[in-house]
């Protein structure tokens, strides 16, 4: 796969609240820097699995739509929208956030994000 289909395959997954899933698609030595709406926050690969459980039992399902997505060489920008569905109320899709991430691509797993992200 390309840089730009991992990218794609990895926001259509179920890797936001499924460990198991969210391993396939990390490097071992991934970072990722985060700039949201409440400050910075820098993960590692640990990290980011232990975040994919807690947000697991917070959402049953978690939706990226994707607006813009961009490859050059092994890096990809993506601009996307996040929809969650709740454990409350598994029937309505609530609007999250808006996205922009970059990243970078080693061995065909994501190595190297930055994203920024606002509240909806």
């Amino acid at each position: 796969m390309s840089p730009k289909e991992i990218v794609k395959a990895f926001y259509k997954s179920d890797a936001y609240i499924n460990p198991e899933i969210m391993k396939e698609y990390l490097h071992p030595e991934c970072i990722f820097d985060w700039n949201s709406s409440k400050g910075f926050l820098q993960r590692n690969y640990s990290e980011i699995l232990n975040m994919t459980y807690d947000i697991s039992r917070a959402y049953v399902r978690t939706k990226a739509r994707i607006s813009h997505i961009i490859e050059e060489g092994n890096m990809v920008s993506v601009r996307f929208d996040h929809y969650v569905k709740t454990i409350e109320n598994p029937r309505e899709e609530m609007f999250l956030a808006h996205m922009m991430a970059i990243w970078e691509i080693k061995d065909n797993k994501l190595y190297r994000g930055y994203q920024i992200s606002q509240i909806a």
